[in-house]
Formats: C-alpha cells, structure tokens, sequence
C-alpha cells in the first residue's frame, strides 16, 4: 500500500508542470510575434521623443498630445515610405528575430519613459519662471491617451484611405482626384478665401459692443473728427479708446480712404485737427497685420513722456499677422513709409516741431525698421525707435537712440526656417525664462508648436510684452 501512493503521486504534479511549461511556451511564442517591426518601433519612438523636446512655453496636455499624434504620424509616414522604397529595390526587407523585436522595443519604451520624465521636469521649470501652476500626473495621464487615440484614428483613416486606392486602382483614383480637385481649385477654395476675407473684414469692422465713442476732440472717430468712426474697424476702435482723456489718438482704418497716400494725408490732417502736433513727442506706432497697436505699448508711452504725447497708427490690412507676413509683408513697410515721409513734410513746416518717435511691435516692427536705410538715416530722421518681438529676431541691433525689446521666450523671436540646421540669433534677447537647448529639427517642430501660443504666455513672457514698450522708448538726448 506505501509503495503504491509513492508510485502515483507525482503523477498530478508532473501534469499541471507540463500544462504550466506549454501555457508559457505559447506566451513566450506568440506575444512578441506580435510586437511591430523594428522600423515602425523606432518611428513612432522618434516621433514621441521629438515631440517631448524642450519647449519655449508651458503647453497644455491637449496641445501636447496632438504635437505628438502629428509628430508620431510624420515618422511614421517617413518609415512606411522607406519601406516602400526598400522593397521595390532590394526586393526584400530582411526579417528579424522575434528577440530583437523584443529587446528594441524595450529599449524604446525605457526611452520614451525616460523623455517623459525629462519634458515633465522642464515643464515644470518653465512653469515656475512664468509662475504658472506645475502640471502634475494627470497632466501626463491626459497626454498619453489624447496622443494615443489621436494617432490611432490619423493611421486608421490614412491606411483605410490607401485600402480605397488600391481598390480603385492608382490610376482611376487620380483621375477621380484631378476631376473633384479642379472645381475645388477652381471656384470652392477662392470663394472659400474671399468669404473668409469678407467675415474677418466684417468681424473688424463691427464694434465691440463695450466701446464707446469717444467723446474728446483729441481722439479719431469723434464727432469733431474728420474719420468716420465706423471706418475705424475693431481694433482702431479699440485704439482711441485707449488712455487717460486728454491722450491724443489718431487712427485711420483701411476703409477710411482708398490707398496708403491718401489714409497718410489724413492722418496728418487729423493730426493737426486734434492738436497732436502741439505735443512735444509724436509716436508713429506701425501696427501688426490686424491693425492691432498694443493697450501696454500706449500706457507705457504716457509713463514715458506724461501727457505731452501724441501716437499715431495707420491700418495696412484686416488679416491676421501671419497671413500678411506671409503673402503681404511689404504692406507694413510701405504704410509706415508714407506716413513717416507726410508727418516729415508738416513738420518742416513748423517753427517749434515735435520730436519723432518711432514704434513697432511683431510685423510691425518689421514695418517700421524697413523705412531706413541704416542707423545713420534713423537717427537723422526720427529720435528714437523701438522694435517688439521681431519675427525671427532680426533687424537692428539696439543702440543709443534703439532699443529692441526681445524675450527669449518669444517663438516668433526664434522662428525661421534657419531654425532646422542652425541655432536661434538671441544677441538682442532678454533672459525671461530658461532657454532650451537648440536641436536640428527637433527645435523647429517644437518652437513652431509654440507660436499657436505665443499670445498665451503670461505678460513679459512670450509675445506678450509689457508697459516697457513704451518706457524703454530712448530720447533723442540718447544719441
């Protein structure tokens, strides 16, 4: 009887040890099989760790999820046409073992990780700088699964796409292409264009409904005033509003005469009518692309010369900056050009002229410092300048009668496509933040992500600049 339990007992243990052996066999041979190529692996890993590069402003987890699915899906796209490439010329791609796809991909995620916890720290640095709230766990939480989902639904779409196409045939599906792209071209994109020129031009010509008119003889759009109020559009509204009530605004919007010569010959005029030559200090302000004139640019120009000021704007298009840096930069310069050169010819007129001041921030900067041909002929024609966040962090070196104001933090400071193969110019810069490390590419992507919120930053950092615009303005003492 003992020798026949001794005899059967192992039977049960040795069973379940061949059952467990065989379970983590198949588990051992199945589960890496399924693990992505090596070269889709190392995409979507490029695309994550370019994404989580040292950025110039705190972002959002939203903002920083779609910078990833897009980054992701870039590299991805580059490794799918590799892919292709390799295969049609070489005939084949060489496999690799179930084992390096194992030990790539854990290599990835440790670097991913490790990406993760050095673009925590550095948000949190910035953060700290511009005394923003730290992003914690849920920051990152919200991360990982905006950016997964978001590039799943981008490669679905794309690979469902490409699945049509060869269902059709590459040919079929051109000229299925060529035949709905051509009306598209043709009537759908410029109608599209002109209603959206037509809306923005609309949405800045409406008033904001918190304005009032002025009432005071020394601003445009007054009763007294020879520019209709309602010629004003949005932001020149918003610019004679601005100030304590006996500043002298002048404002002339793009619909208040018909071309650059006439709005400057009515500037003038309207100069003259509300006392603004009489002033000690004239402020020609170049606005930006929308014909926006900073509300701090002006307090700081009342800090900087009392009440004996008058500041001056001459509207050059309704569309957003980036679009006219884009397609009509020339516009900024030629508008403060002719203003500059009709405001000259009065006051040589004059027997006790004020003294010229010249101000511009963003593609107004660009604008303004266009007009000379080099210090020398500044410093002759006008007392002083000065030149806010410059895109691309050109123009002229400060100076004794120029100040240019810079923050590094500013992303239209850095951005150009210079940005891809060499680091940023920050000569003229003042440290505001810390300034990442430039990086080919990587820097590129990253500050370009950060111009959708150079606007968001908090005052004095990004392209947000403060009071000092206008207190930083140099006399002509300073030559």
């Amino acid at each position: 009887m003992p020798d026949s339990v001794t005899a059967t007992a192992p039977g049960p243990v040795t069973a379940r040890s061949r059952m467990r052996t065989r379970l983590a066999a198949a588990i051992r041979s199945r589960w890496p099989g399924h693990l992505p190529p090596v070269g889709i692996t190392l995409a979507v890993t490029a695309g994550t760790m370019v994404s989580l590069a040292p950025g110039l402003l705190p972002r959002t987890a939203t903002a920083q999820s779609v910078l990833t699915a897009l980054t992701v899906v870039v590299t991805l796209g580059f490794a799918w046409s590799a892919r292709f490439v390799v295969r049609h010329t070489a005939g084949r791609i060489p496999r690799t073992t179930v084992r390096t796809r194992a030990v790539v991909c854990g290599t990835a995620a440790a670097g991913v990780l490790g990406a993760v916890v050095y673009a925590g720290r550095w948000q949190d640095t910035l953060r700290t700088a511009m005394d923003v709230a730290p992003a914690g766990p849920g920051y990152w939480a919200s991360w990982a699964f905006g950016a997964s989902l978001l590039s799943a639904v981008i490669v679905t779409v794309v690979r469902g796409c490409g699945r049509l196409l060869r269902r059709a045939g590459w040919s079929r599906a051109l000229v299925m292409a060529v035949v709905a792209g051509l009306p598209m071209a043709l009537f759908a994109v410029p109608a599209a264009v002109s209603w959206g020129d037509r809306t923005y031009a609309a949405a800045n010509a409406t008033a904001d409904p918190g304005l009032v008119r002025p009432v005071t003889v020394t601003r445009s759009g007054s009763a007294e005033s020879m520019v209709g109020w309602s010629t004003l559009g949005r932001e020149g509204q918003r610019f004679v509003t601005a100030g304590p009530p006996g500043a002298v605004r002048v404002y002339v919007g793009l619909r208040s005469a018909p071309d650059p010569a006439a709005r400057a010959a009515l500037a003038v005029r309207e100069l003259d009518r509300a006392g603004g030559f009489d002033r000690a200090h004239l402020v020609i302000a170049v606005p930006t692309g929308s014909g926006w004139v900073d509300a701090r640019a002006l307090r700081g120009f009342g800090g900087r010369f009392g009440g004996d000021v008058a500041v001056v704007a001459l509207q050059y298009s309704y569309a957003p900056s980036w679009a006219t840096f884009v397609f009509g930069r020339d516009s900024a310069s030629t508008s403060a050009r002719v203003l500059l050169a009709a405001v000259e010819q009065h006051i040589a007129t004059m027997a006790d002229p004020p003294r010229l001041h010249l101000y511009g921030q963003s593609l107004g900067a660009i604008g303004g410092s266009a007009v000379f041909a080099g210090a020398a002929e500044q410093n002759r024609r006008v007392c002083s300048a000065l030149w806010a966040g410059m895109p691309g962090g050109g123009g002229p070196e400060p100076g004794a009668r120029t100040a240019v104001l810079a923050n590094a933090s500013d992303p239209v400071v850095h951005w150009s496509l210079d940005l891809l193969w060499r680091p940023p110019d920050l000569t003229a810069a003042r440290p505001d933040a810390p300034t990442p490390p430039w990086l080919p590419v990587a820097s590129f992507v990253q500050t370009t992500a950060d111009l959708l919120g150079a606007l968001g930053a908090p005052p004095g950092h990004g392209h947000r600049y403060d009071t000092d615009q206008g207190t930083a303005l140099p006399g002509c003492d300073s030559a």
